[in-house]
């Protein structure tokens, strides 16, 4: 296969990768360096204190979620797309993360690209919308993730994935069971509390909150953390992830939203630690139930699963990441629809030549 010029154009919102928490922009930074590994040529648009060994074409100086300075935050974004269409003649194909923000651009420009939807859909709002740009090529990261706008133009799904050395994994049985993510409503991390309370093990909690998640905290998860076998520990790096993950019994991912992929899953998997979830969004795409993990309907189940995980195979979960959810099977998946669009691109072109 012929090596492409690759632009990918990230969020602005964290740093790639990003220091802390921060899923987008994590999955935008494991693509681009293994599509480099690759050996494609690869531009990557995102904050300046990036890095990579992609050409960096910084659109602000720093992250603008941590940049304290920073109060309007869609003006760095708009900048992004004035230097993408400086030099979109030097790609092949650009590679969209920030959502619908490009759509009327990139069909004025008619660039070659592609879009990766990594949020939710189901929102009201989005459906008139996507109905004005139906010719907009999007990817999905699941197939529930489509649902809600099904019939506009999906060119792919893409499932993410991680480093294949990322993480090591442990295969020893782990001393409590751990939430990682962000402390909001939809996580539900108050399930994990109680769950872990009723199973009678330790429960670590790694979270984010984010400014717009406080007043839920405050008033509803502070409380919680009282409890002797609960302990909060707040964000951590990926450097942190692997002993965090690794030394844990179990992962409980206790959802209560359509979950459009949910990368802590696989880092789980990666570090050998089976997964507790909730059958919501994309679980039963991402996890094998009864090989990987375990997926439950109610807590009641949640402790049955947290009882029974000494049954999964902790080798086994890494297996299953190996097979499906490395970056190199990421990157691969992204080239094929890169060259589907470019051949679509060129059949058109041929058709107005005709």
């Amino acid at each position: 296969m012929n090596k492409l010029k690759i632009a990918q154009v990230a969020p602005l919102y964290e740093s790639v990768p990003p220091k802390l928490y921060g899923g987008t922009e994590r999955v935008v930074s494991y693509l681009t360096e293994e599509l480099v590994q690759q050996g494609h040529h690869v531009t990557l648009f995102a904050s300046g204190d990036s890095i990579t060994k992609a050409r960096l074409i910084p659109a602000c100086d720093r992250a603008l979620r941590l940049d304290l300075e920073s109060v309007d935050q869609m003006v760095h974004h708009i900048g992004m797309l004035q230097r993408v269409l400086d030099e979109c003649d030097h790609f092949d194909v650009v590679h969209f993360h920030i959502d619908y923000l490009h759509f009327p651009l990139s069909r004025l420009m008619r660039l070659t690209h592609v879009t990766t939807l990594h949020g939710r859909l189901n929102i009201p709002d989005l459906k008139p919308f996507y109905n004005l740009f139906q010719d907009m090529p999007v990817i999905s990261i699941s197939h529930e993730q489509r649902k809600p706008l099904g019939e506009i133009n999906w060119v792919g799904n893409v499932y993410h994935g991680l480093p294949k050395n990322l993480f090591k994994p442990n295969y020893n049985p782990g001393k409590y069971l751990a939430f990682l993510g962000r402390i909001s409503k939809e996580k539900r991390v108050d399930r994990a509390i109680e769950i872990a309370i009723r199973s009678g093990l330790p429960l670590k909690i790694a979270a984010k909150i984010d400014k717009t998640d406080q007043e839920y905290f405050d008033q509803h998860i502070k409380k919680l953390l009282n409890h002797p076998l609960i302990e909060f520990i707040g964000e951590i790096s990926d450097k942190e992830k692997n002993e965090f993950l690794g030394n844990a019994t179990a992962l409980v991912f206790p959802i209560d939203w359509v979950e459009p992929f949910g990368l802590v899953m696989i880092e789980a998997m990666a570090c050998g630690t089976p997964v507790v979830a909730y059958d919501k969004g994309s679980v039963p795409e991402v996890i094998d139930h009864g090989v990987n993990g375990f997926i439950v309907d109610n807590e009641e189940d949640a402790v049955k699963a947290v009882e029974n995980i000494g049954l999964l195979d902790r080798q086994e979960c890494r297996k299953v990441f190996d097979e499906r959810f490395t970056a190199g099977r990421m990157a691969t998946d992204y080239v094929k629809v890169y060259s589907r669009a470019l051949e679509m691109e060129r059949d058109i072109y041929d058709l107005k030549i005709l």
